[in-house]
């Protein structure tokens, strides 16, 4: 791997993001919270964010500054994007390119190529799995380090990809903990949607995706409601959520008839999830294929028993059982016993009845502080020599 020396005061890190300021999601919180470990960690340096899709950025400020193609028109915005890094690129030459998609290390292998600088790729989910595009296999292949945020995801890539195993690190999602508190059952939720404060909540929250490479199993738990309901009678699931499968969802809730025990919220804002997590009795996402699932993380933080499936990156979220309970998502049997017991508060690991210890154990495993300090050491490890 190539090793430069430089102190704190004289970098400059090229950071390459799909989008950061003008959408949701979970490449987009991670982007976020990359940039500001690298800056935490080195606040004197030099940053310049290449952003593909958004419009809106903010000024240059002294040491920080933002670089978009989101004004181009679609068919053009990924050559304007590319020209962009590699005129930055040659221009400065970075002491690092951080690319946080896998289709953007193309660029940064050719910038390797023609002036050496040494590039990070972080691989997620789906946007890291099977991939057939030569030009992104050889970029990864000559990638000095692929950060990937779940064992599942590090190992799908190392079965797929002609990688090396001292290649391919775990660096685990993280989240902002701050955001998520324990807190009662907000009221001003129960009375929208008609429930009461002793009312058996089961929660999901996730997009709504036809893709079935993105299935994050919330159909498998209307499947499992009826089963659920001859047990507990009065539980109530909602589905936080918005995307082009809920034409798909509003069909099954009618064939199942649950319309009297179902809720579509739709799309809520992320300063208004707190309000959902704290309404729930259980958050569940029984997926397959998820990367990893920073929603279980936001779950419990706010104290919230957590199922998660047990074929995909929800097995490193939920740490192989500890902190919450893993099932076969294609199990709809298993999934309603689990639910059952969960609500029953018979589950059989009295942790998840513990919601202070739950939060602190997720916070202490996956907390910015500690994601910041992984950072650090891949830095000093792979790029910096002290």
């Amino acid at each position: 791997m190539i090793k430069q020396t430089f102190s704190k005061n004289k970098y400059n890190f090229h950071l390459w993001f799909p989008a950061l300021f003008n959408s949701t999601g979970g490449i987009q919180r991670y982007s976020s919270l990359c940039l500001t470990a690298f800056q935490g960690l080195y606040p004197d340096g030099a940053y310049d964010i290449v952003i593909k899709h958004d419009t809106d950025v903010p000024a240059k400020s002294a040491n920080l500054c933002f670089h978009t193609a989101g004004h181009w028109p679609l068919a053009l915005r990924t050559p304007a994007l590319a020209a962009q890094m590699v005129g930055l690129g040659l221009v400065q030459r970075p002491n690092l390119i951080f690319s946080t998609h896998p289709n953007f290390s193309v660029t940064a292998y050719w910038l390797k190529k023609l002036i050496g600088t040494p590039y990070w790729v972080a691989a997620h989910g789906i946007d890291a799995w099977d991939i057939q595009n030569p030009s992104v296999k050889k970029a990864l292949e000559n990638a000095d380090l692929i950060l990937a945020v779940s064992s599942y995801t590090r190992d799908r890539l190392l079965q797929e990809q002609n990688l090396k195993p001292n290649q391919v690190v775990v660096l685990p999602n993280t989240f902002n903990a701050d955001n998520f508190q324990i807190a009662p059952k907000p009221d001003h939720l129960l009375k929208q949607y008609g429930l009461n404060s002793q009312q058996p909540v089961i929660l999901t929250v996730t997009r709504l995706a036809q893709s079935p490479q993105r299935c994050k199993g919330y159909d498998k738990i209307l499947q499992a409601l009826p089963q659920i309901r001859r047990v507990i009678p009065n539980v109530h699931y909602v589905l936080v959520g918005e995307g082009n499968d809920r034409p798909r969802i509003e069909q099954l809730i009618s064939q199942l008839q649950l319309q009297d025990c179902v809720t579509l919220a739709g799309y809520i804002p992320d300063e208004q999830l707190r309000d959902y997590y704290n309404l729930c009795d259980v958050f569940a996402m029984p997926s397959k294929g998820e990367g990893f699932g920073i929603v279980h993380l936001e779950a419990l933080a706010c104290g919230k028993a957590t199922l998660g499936g047990n074929k995909d990156g929800a097995v490193d979220a939920l740490c192989q059982g500890e902190l919450g309970a893993l099932v076969d998502p294609d199990d709809i049997e298993a999934i309603a016993y689990n639910i059952i017991q969960i609500l029953h508060g018979t589950y059989p690991n009295p942790l998840l009845y513990q919601p202070e210890e739950l939060r602190h154990r997720v916070v202490n495993k996956f907390g910015f502080e500690r994601f910041q300090k992984s950072i650090d050491y891949y830095l000093k490890d792979y790029i910096l020599e002290n």
